[in-house]
């Protein structure tokens, strides 16, 4: 099979920090400063010139030295934590942005969907925008007008079809766009983690497709998802980013492993030192989050869960809620349950500590991991954390089964078997 993509020590870096005044005159100002070796004359309080004569310390390696082919045919899932630089990737593939060093070779036309609207002029209806992402693409008007009627009925927008996108939401912005760029004739379809926003029956439809463009159609796919399920099910290869570097690619289930394996993170957390230095922002510092098994030493399904979370609030006066989401490895919800903890606008300034049970007999075995989210009216974020804090439950064998059941949970359930004799 032919190589459709080739990427040869692909880097794209980013300088941070303010590159001009607002003004040319303050620009030209502040240019003929520099040559003449003085300091910077719109320097912020307190800041120094270090960003001038050490460029290097100020600059982020979004994607860095990657080296990898795609064929015509495959289906690539991009897996990776985020800030991996999967998006930036994309991004560049999709001739959105430029690298900073490096050589990209694609051969075929892209349709890619990486954020909602892509592509689409808000003024214009969802007809006409089908019409531009088709000539923008390179085909002919007689050829668009043979795929609409299918673009149409797949994003399910009939109804709206000659109202300017503007006015969608963000599903319908989502459906429409997919149908678009998996219906219009292109060799490569790049897909970024925007269909999370799509409803779940819709989510199912678009990776059916995907697959059908990828197997029947012999079309390039390039996935980035945070659903481990799905890349698997759809992906014939995986590549993993960490830190903008490729550190692995093979088959799609050897890397989602890799990732899982390699994406350990803490079970139990004990801020010791100063308060200002704890994890969290001017509203919450989180002290102490406490992993064990509710029943026994070693965690397993029949053992249950007991976790101790103590956080400090400096939002008085208001009603406090925390949220704890956990998800399995596959990145997949488990629950999303939450804790009010004032509801008088009586929150107090100082330590809070939250304790809370999972029953025994109803996670799986396999790996978890926390999100936190505290909020302030069940509205306002005060401060969030992904994948704080992660756990790990043992399997357990029944009888001479010892393999590991499929599912998200393994609850125990009481079966009552009568007989009657014929």
């Amino acid at each position: 099979m032919s190589k459709v993509i080739k990427v040869e020590n692909l880097s794209k870096v980013y300088q941070l920090g303010t590159f001009g005044t607002g003004t040319i005159s303050r620009d030209v100002e502040r240019y003929w400063a520099r040559i003449r070796g003085r300091e910077d004359p719109f320097l912020k309080l307190g800041e120094t010139n270090e960003r001038i004569s050490n460029f290097e310390g100020d600059v982020v390696w979004s994607l860095k030295d990657l080296n990898f082919d795609i064929e015509q045919g495959d289906a690539v899932g991009i897996i990776g934590r985020n800030g991996a630089g999967k998006s930036t990737l994309l991004k560049i593939l999709s001739r959105v942005t430029t690298p900073s060093s490096g050589i990209v070779k694609i051969k075929g036309r892209i349709a890619s969907l990486l954020e909602v609207g892509t592509g689409f002029h808000p003024e214009l209806s969802g007809r006409e925008n089908i019409y531009l992402n088709g000539t923008i693409l390179g085909m002919r008007k007689n050829e668009i007008s043979k795929k609409f009627d299918e673009i149409v009925s797949f994003s399910g927008v009939e109804r709206y079809i000659d109202t300017p996108v503007k006015r969608y939401s963000s599903g319908m912005y989502v459906r429409l766009a997919f149908a678009v760029a998996a219906h219009l004739e292109s060799e490569i379809l790049i897909v970024d983690e925007v269909l999370a926003v799509g409803d779940s029956e819709f989510q199912k439809k678009c990776l059916g497709k995907m697959r059908q463009v990828s197997k029947s159609e012999g079309r390039t796919v390039l996935f980035v998802s945070h659903n481990m399920a799905a890349v698997k099910t759809l992906c014939n290869r995986g590549i993993v980013l960490a830190h903008g570097q490729m550190v692995y690619a093979d088959r799609q289930l050897e890397a989602v492993q890799f990732y899982q394996t390699n994406n350990n993170i803490r079970s139990t957390f004990e801020h010791l030192g100063n308060l200002s230095a704890a994890p969290g922002n001017e509203n919450i510092k989180v002290l102490k989050f406490i992993i064990r098994p509710h029943i026994g030493e070693a965690m397993s399904i029949s053992t249950g869960v007991s976790f101790e979370m103590v956080f400090f609030n400096q939002k008085a006066g208001i009603n406090l809620d925390a949220t704890f989401e956990l998800k399995n490895s596959e990145e997949i919800p488990v629950f999303h349950n939450g804790v009010l903890i004032s509801t008088n606008n009586d929150s107090k300034t100082g330590f809070y500590t939250i304790n809370c049970t999972i029953p025994p007999n109803l996670l799986n075995a396999g790996s978890y991991s926390f999100k936190l989210i505290f909020g302030e009216n069940q509205r306002y974020l005060l401060f969030g954390a992904d994948d704080f804090i992660g756990f790990e439950v043992e399997n357990e064998s029944k009888g001479t089964n010892s393999t590991l059941a499929p599912g998200v949970i393994h609850p125990k359930l009481d079966f009552v078997i009568s007989y009657k004799a014929s």
